[in-house]
């Protein structure tokens, strides 16, 4: 043994052995002990001698404990200071010597080595080997645990009343054996009468442990002496669920011959069908179908074994029960088919799959289109399936469902512009979408703008999207569109030039009148309220009053100018006024709005306007000059 030397300052140090057990500890012990140290040297005080534990005289033997795999925890040392690393390692090796070279219980011992003769001795000398330890373990579970075929044999024998007794976790011995593969004591337990069907705490069986483990001999012989094949576990799992779930077919055979039913159901009515289905195993689910078992079976959720296959992307699952007819118009109950969670998923394939076999009407009742989810998830492979399927691009969503989304979008195309993706909202319109849909509480266009995303908002204005879009909710004197880009003067400008009605920002209710008091906050969309209290249609918001909100009121004069290039003459309200005059650098566009306006600046919005806004775009392909065309368009100034 290593011995201990004195060091300063009273405290210990450790001999040249205890530095070679410290070397060949890995690193993750290491790196452990020394975090363990740094946090004990904050907190390190005096270490009284008698500290260090107690001595060897002291110290209780060590009892292996055959269901914890581990020995016994020593006693917890006097409370002291915390322990250096050093002394830590000491302790450790110390503990480990003093387990392994603790004696082990006589009868504990001879099991182990399976030494039937002194286990016979110790009965004949009037031992009782029938009484339980603490975890309620006897010698019978530790020779079943240990696979001491012999010794359980004596001990069946001496203590035949003992056979199905249980440990405080209510294991058996044939339990026992049965999860340590020991088929001789299983066998042995069996032929002495060992009730088969005994669970523990959880209601696990040993067939059930047998399955779980893919032992097939120890399935066998249990169901030989007539173990219950359709035993429910917790939330009636059974056996064949297990077995199913693993995919073992040998063991499958077995527990069908033994009268195992294909059509048992756990708490949420799972059949053993649906568990192949919803895991992927095909070979299983064969064998299943094979015999007999309802190829439509449905969880207590209404979910079909068609749905879960479909959930979880198992297309060789999904190609196989259309193959035997599954019905893909059983709906769960949020309503959903088989082809709403593919088109969710994504999965092309099984989309495809899906397509001929689902009724139009269920998906109609369903109250949602697969159009809808393929556009929220940004599956656009799938989206372009279904549009060449020819499914109702402008359906709206149900009112129910709608109201699940905090902005009531209803139209396949609202989530695709929502999403910032362009590709699906060129595929949607082209498809026929409109672009406007009434059902929407907020145009798409309004969304796209709010998004910034010029792309979308071009597709938007080329099939025939109001420029000049407003909320019929929250209504206001100017378009809606002008509100949502006010705050990207490259955006607002953007509109402009495609003909949005800016002229309409300066026609002020107040005029040059006494304005009410500027709101607290901005007029938005979730602010505004939909409708007064006494139930009066609302009035419109006037341009002045958004600006004057504290978000926007600091680009008041940037907005005025980019709007002041668009309009002709105008008369800026008392407000519009104010926000100028409240910033020297603003001055200059207060003289921009004097009357009257340049008249090259007035011919250039008479020109514009009589091309028309829906023309705007296609300036280019006019027969004008151009130096005129580049006028119009806002490129030259001249």
């Amino acid at each position: 043994m290593a011995t201990e030397i004195s060091a300063p300052g009273g405290q210990r140090a450790i001999g040249h052995e205890e530095y070679s057990l410290y070397g060949s500890l890995s690193e993750d012990e290491l790196i452990q002990m020394a975090i363990e140290q740094s946090l004990a040297d904050k907190t390190r005080g005096p270490t009284a001698p008698e500290a260090a534990g107690p001595t060897r005289a002291n110290r209780q033997p060590a009892h292996f404990y055959p269901w914890t795999r581990s020995t016994a925890p020593p006693e917890s040392p006097a409370a002291s200071g915390p322990m250096g690393l050093f002394q830590g390692v000491l302790q450790k090796y110390k503990s480990s010597k003093t387990s392994e070279l603790a004696p082990l219980d006589p009868v504990l011992k001879a099991i182990k080595e399976g030494d039937e003769e002194a286990l016979k001795a110790m009965i004949k000398a009037g031992k009782n080997l029938a009484e339980p330890n603490k975890e309620g373990w006897l010698p019978l579970h530790e020779a079943a645990y240990y696979g001491q075929l012999d010794c359980l044999r004596a001990l069946q024998r001496a203590y035949p009343a003992t056979l199905d007794q249980r440990t405080l976790q209510e294991e058996t011995a044939l339990y026992l054996a049965t999860c340590r593969g020991h088929l001789d004591c299983l066998l042995s337990l069996l032929q002495a009468g060992a009730e088969p069907d005994i669970s523990n705490k959880s209601r696990e069986t040993p067939l059930y442990k047998a399955c779980e483990h893919k032992n097939v001999e120890a399935v066998r012989i249990l169901v030989q002496h007539n173990a219950d094949t359709n035993h429910r576990c917790n939330r009636g799992w059974t056996a064949l669920h297990e077995s199913v779930s693993r995919n073992d077919l040998e063991v499958m055979e077995i527990l069908v011959r033994g009268g195992a039913k294909v059509e048992s159901k756990n708490a949420y009515g799972i059949t053993p069908l649906f568990v192949a289905a919803q895991s992927g195993q095909l070979e299983a689910l064969r064998f299943l179908a094979k015999h007999e078992a309802d190829i439509n079976t449905q969880a207590s959720d209404g979910a079909s074994a068609l749905y879960e296959a479909c959930k979880n992307e198992h297309e060789a699952v999904v190609d196989f029960l259309l193959s035997q007819g599954a019905d893909a118009n059983k709906a769960n109950k949020d309503g959903l088919l088989p082809l709403h969670v593919a088109s969710k998923k994504g999965n092309y394939r099984v989309v495809q799959m899906l397509l001929p076999v689902t009724s139009r009407t269920r998906v109609r009742r369903s109250g949602i289109s697969p159009l809808h989810l393929a556009a929220e998830r940004n599956h656009d492979a799938v989206l372009e399936a279904l549009l060449a399927a020819r499914f109702d691009v402008n359906a709206p969503l149900a009112p129910e469902r709608a109201r699940l989304y905090e902005d009531r979008r209803s139209s396949a195309l609202y989530f695709a512009v929502a999403n910032n993706n362009a590709r699906a909202t060129e595929l949607l319109l082209r498809a026929g979408a409109h672009p406007d849909p009434d059902r929407d509480a907020i145009r798409p266009l309004l969304v796209a703008v709010r998004h910034g995303c010029p792309r979308t908002l071009q597709l938007l204005l080329d099939h025939g999207a109001d420029i000049d879009a407003r909320v019929a909710a929250h209504p206001t004197a100017f378009p809606a569109t002008i509100m949502f880009a006010m705050k990207c003067l490259s955006l607002l400008k953007f509109l402009l030039d495609l003909g949005c009605d800016g002229e309409a920002c300066f026609s002020c209710r107040y005029g040059s009148g006494a304005h009410p008091p500027a709101p607290a906050r901005a007029a938005g969309l979730r602010d505004a309220p939909a409708s007064p209290a006494d139930g009066k249609a609302p009035c419109a918001v006037q341009f002045c009053e958004i600006l004057s909100t504290p978000e926007v009121s600091r680009w008041a004069g940037p907005i005025i100018d980019v709007l002041l290039d668009y309009v002709g003459n105008v008369q800026l309200c008392s407000r519009l006024k104010e926000h100028i005059d409240s910033f020297a650098d603003w001055a200059v566009i207060k003289e921009k709005a004097e009357l009257p306006r340049p008249l090259a600046h007035l011919c250039r919005l008479r020109v514009r306007k009589a091309v028309g806004k829906h023309r705007l775009k296609l300036l280019d392909t006019l027969p004008l000059p151009g130096r005129l065309l580049r006028y119009l368009k806002y490129e030259s100034m001249q």
